[in-house]
């Protein structure tokens, strides 16, 4: 029987390589010891940059600006990408990889709570073209209500990490009781995802798990 493993490996092996400056972050975020996306999360999210198009983008979630520059090689020429960090370190390694990258134009950084970033701009009735959820997990359904008020019609909303290595699918007691909070407001976050009359879901188990939304 072919196991999934021997899937996701295959998968694997059909990556084209990194373009330098993309694997000399990844290396140097693994060696810190921090997280990025995977590369099926990459890929799928390449393949919704290049049909979306989006001219602005919304990152909640920077680390040290892998993902943000998986999309930006990837968004139009007159694009711009909005990201939000607040972790002192990583933000500045965030601004030297997009300077050193020539994308330091293009991507704006933006310090701070995430939470406080997507208020404001809710307020200010902006709007993305395409959301990239990938920070706080227990704040997930906290943010939802203001997320949906940033997009337009048609616009994407995608998370990352929705599936927890699969335990999302335990029952609560079967989780450590410091995992609960994480668990509890996730499964709430998906369960609001798939019944918002706003949107329709779907959940790929790629990765750890990412959900799209697009709002109808």
């Amino acid at each position: 029987m072919i196991t999934e493993e021997k899937l996701v490996k295959f998968i694997h092996s059909l990556e084209p390589d990194r373009s330098p400056a993309l694997e000399k972050i990844r290396r140097e975020a693994s060696a810190a010891a921090v997280p990025i996306i995977r590369d099926e999360t990459a890929a799928l999210l390449k393949c919704f940059i290049r049909m979306k198009k989006p001219k602005r983008i919304l990152e909640i979630g920077t680390a040290v600006g892998y993902s943000a520059l998986t999309m930006a090689e990837c968004m139009p020429s007159d694009g711009a990408l909005w990201t939000i960090e607040n972790y002192p370190e990583r933000i500045m390694r965030a601004r030297r990889n997009f300077t050193e990258t020539g994308y330091g134009s293009r991507i704006h950084l933006l310090e701070g709570d995430a939470g406080g970033w997507i208020r404001s701009y809710a307020e200010q009735g902006e709007k993305f073209d395409l959301i990239f959820l990938d920070a706080a997990k227990a704040q997930y359904p906290l943010w939802l209500p203001e997320l949906l008020r940033l997009l337009p019609a048609g616009g994407v909303l995608l998370s990352d990490n929705v599936l927890q290595g699969g335990s999302i699918a335990e029952s609560r007691f079967q989780i450590e009781r410091r995992e609960r909070t994480i668990h509890s407001r996730m499964r709430e976050y998906l369960f609001r995802l798939k019944h918002e009359e706003g949107l329709e879901s779907a959940v790929i188990p790629i990765g750890d798990g990412l959900s799209v939304s697009v709002k109808k």
